[in-house]
């Protein structure tokens, strides 16, 4: 094949990522032999680098997404650290500087990591999200599949961080996704979560003061706890207003193991309460965050039915 020769493939080239599969050489036109005739490059089994320089951070992508779906099987995506670079992620690591590409492929695919790609499997794959074009994991899978590489806590505890405080996704949502993976049984990715969920609930906490001034609720009692007079302890609540009998509890809760118990906990304070007529007004850090006037009427809708309801039994409110 004459080297100099019109390629076959002239509408690729450009500013466009000039990688494609030997299948789609050859629905170019270009054999396997002619291929290897060429100034090209293999850059991954099966996949090949229209040119002889080095791969740029897109066309790695693109390598990687090509090489892990060119056998079909189901949908691939980027994740891990790769994901978060294409996310703007500040803590986690350039692509450029990234020596590997994870993509997530559905768990059946029989598939080798190889070169600078690493499979990850995924026993139900999530749906993608779409970044500059490239299917990516949604930002919860991508931080789970990240921190599994990681041994540092501090390293682990910034990318937590800045996904729930970028409004990324909720800390519920990357515990489960922890949880899932079986990472959980590490100290340090453990004690990165404790801290995840210490600051995901002040921050829930804040937006729950902020919705209760913003809307012009009544000002209720702040981080109470319930008694009985002369009986046992009731449970927390984040908010109280004794003279509806009204609490809003925030629910931060996340799947995580040997929790069991603390939901059984959570059910049975919820159940107490509700027998002595107090209205337990459950919310969660996303409903607050993405739906505060929803969430604000809900409670508006809870403390104007108090009048129409039996009087609640009396209860002794102590600041927690």
């Amino acid at each position: 094949m004459n080297h100099n020769a019109p390629l076959p493939l002239a509408h690729l080239t450009g500013n466009r990522p000039r990688v494609l599969t030997l299948a789609q050489l050859r629905e170019h036109g270009v054999t396997a032999s002619e291929a290897a005739e060429r100034p090209w490059r293999q850059i991954l089994p099966g996949v090949f680098l229209l040119h002889s320089g080095p791969a740029t951070s897109e066309e790695r992508l693109h390598a990687a997404l090509l090489y892990a779906g060119r056998r079909g099987g189901g949908e691939v995506m980027i994740t891990g650290s790769a994901a978060l670079a294409l996310y703007r992620f500040a803590s986690a690591p350039p692509l450029l500087a990234l020596s590997h590409i994870d993509v997530l492929v559905p768990g059946t695919r029989r598939l080798r990591s190889t070169g600078d790609v690493r499979i990850v499997r995924a026993r139900t794959a999530p749906r993608p999200q779409e970044v500059t074009g490239l299917p990516v994991a949604p930002v919860a899978r991508a931080v789970a599949d990240a921190v599994a590489q990681l041994s540092d806590t501090g390293a682990v505890r910034r990318l937590l961080s800045e996904a729930v405080r970028s409004g990324h996704c909720e800390p519920a949502a990357i515990v489960r996704e922890l949880t899932v993976a079986r990472l959980l049984g590490r100290p340090h990715i453990v004690d990165a979560v404790e801290s995840l969920l210490a600051e995901g609930r002040a921050m829930a906490e804040d937006r729950l003061y902020h919705l209760v001034r913003g809307y012009e609720l009544p000002d209720p009692v702040w981080n109470a706890d319930l008694r009985i007079p002369g009986g046992p302890h009731l449970g927390g609540v984040d908010a109280y207003w004794p003279e509806h009998a009204v609490a809003v509890e925030i629910d931060t809760r996340a799947p995580r193991q040997g929790e069991d118990e603390e939901w059984s906990e959570c059910v049975r304070k919820r159940e107490t309460l509700e027998r002595l007529g107090v209205t337990v007004v459950h919310v969660t850090p996303r409903k607050l965050r993405d739906w505060p006037e929803q969430q604000a009427a809900v409670i508006r809708t809870a403390l104007t039915a108090a009048d129409d309801r039996e009087p609640a039994a009396y209860l002794v409110v102590l600041p927690r």
